[in-house]
């Protein structure tokens, strides 16, 4: 599980009353620093850090103040005593103090930690949260003044369409351009969400399953492209593919964040069966439909939410152990399937997912004459498994 960088942040602020009183105790020209980082060594006299400017040598005294904060509620007033004793190798800590003329030391005067135990239950915590409550799908229509988004939810047996209304207070988040991480989202409003946008809503569903009150909502202006490989330049981490919608060229980027997996043959064909009502079930369903809950068979559209990006041991878990590629792996007239951010250069987009060995579902589409209309939303008519999910918030 990813450490967020968003628990740094309110750490940093939980500690800004401590610095202001550290700054009322001290000459007005000294001003007391706040340093942020993992911790690489310890012990019982000096911490070192690795900070965003390097390793720092933290002084531990007599004097030095110790406080845990809770991940489930970081605050500086739920703090509560610690010692130097609770800290490891690994965790993260918020130093306070007054630097020397060297600026190389720091004696601290207060620090606070978060464990990696602590960060790692509270995420775990969240996972299973939104599996259990959240949904996932692609924005139909939005209704600002009613407050409501019509939210399209594709499973392995079709697709449904929810109603969500946001709760009074609801929190509304949107995904950074070309970014799927969560801590990178930036706050938003119902008024910047566009049909054609991805969406994960938390919240309590309707025992219909047709509505949905969210109390926390982010979204995303995505899309997904299929094409044939033409080029690959894999020095410059550059691919360029024929696009399957307009046959049109178009350079994908892969940078260092973006996830590159191959679909497993044989699963990628039972898969694309099923879609195309081939009555072929994924692995692991047998044969039954795929189930909405409580163990009983789903009709077409039913359980909306919990296929590919909203249940557990769905597509998206499924991705992670899907074997790793780089672009040295692709060759001319592979097929590949990329998520990217829409944006105002359609030739050039910056790949946030690359599935290569989607020719089953593509094929699937082709036959059907799914793709041969306009773009749905940015993306063609063909469902490609692990694209559409967001990463865990």
């Amino acid at each position: 599980m990813r450490i967020h960088k968003l628990f740094l942040a309110l750490l940093a602020f939980c500690t800004l009353s401590a610095i202001q009183a550290v700054a009322q105790s001290t000459d007005s020209a000294v001003k007391p620093s706040l340093v942020m980082g993992d911790v690489v060594t310890i012990d019982a006299g000096k911490i070192v850090l690795t900070t965003k400017d390097g390793e720092l040598a933290a002084m531990i005294s007599d004097k030095t103040e110790f406080k845990r904060v809770p991940p489930e509620n970081p605050v500086l007033k739920a703090a509560v005593p610690a010692a130097i004793s609770d800290i490891g190798v690994g965790d993260k800590l918020v130093i306070t103090g007054i630097f020397g003329a060297d600026k190389k030391v720091l004696p601290a005067r207060s620090v606070y930690l978060m464990t990696k135990s602590d960060i790692a239950q509270r995420h775990a915590k969240e996972a299973e949260e939104w599996k259990t409550r959240g949904i996932t799908g692609r924005v139909a229509t939005v209704n600002p003044q009613a407050n409501q988004i019509v939210v399209e939810v594709r499973g392995l047996a079709g697709s449904s369409n929810v109603t969500l209304s946001a709760k009074d207070g609801a929190k509304f988040l949107r995904y950074a351009p070309d970014s799927v991480k969560f801590e990178e989202a930036k706050a938003s409003n119902i008024g910047e969400i566009k049909p054609g946008d991805m969406i994960r809503a938390l919240g309590d569903r309707a025992a219909d399953g047709t509505t949905f009150t969210a109390e926390r909502v982010i979204t995303g202006a995505f899309q997904t492209l299929a094409g044939t490989v033409k080029y690959v330049d894999a020095a410059k981490g550059e691919i360029v593919i024929t696009n399957l919608q307009n046959k049109k060229d178009v350079t994908v980027a892969v940078t260092p964040s973006t996830v590159l997996k191959k679909f497993p043959e044989e699963m990628a064909t039972r898969m694309a069966a099923f879609q195309g009502g081939g009555g072929v079930r994924p692995p692991g369903q047998g044969g039954a439909a795929p189930a909405a809950g409580g163990g009983q068979p789903a009709a077409a559209g039913a359980g909306a939410g919990r296929g590919f990006g909203g249940r557990a041991g769905g597509i998206d878990d499924m991705l992670d152990r899907f074997p790793n590629i780089t672009a040295a792996d692709l060759k001319p007239g592979d097929m590949i399937a990329v998520s990217s951010t829409r944006n105002a250069t359609p030739e050039r987009i910056n790949a946030i997912k690359l599935l290569a060995g989607v020719e089953p579902f593509i094929r699937a589409a082709q036959a059907s004459g799914a793709t041969g209309g306009g773009q749905r939303g940015g993306q063609g008519d063909f469902n490609i498994p692990g694209l559409e999910g967001f990463g865990n918030p």
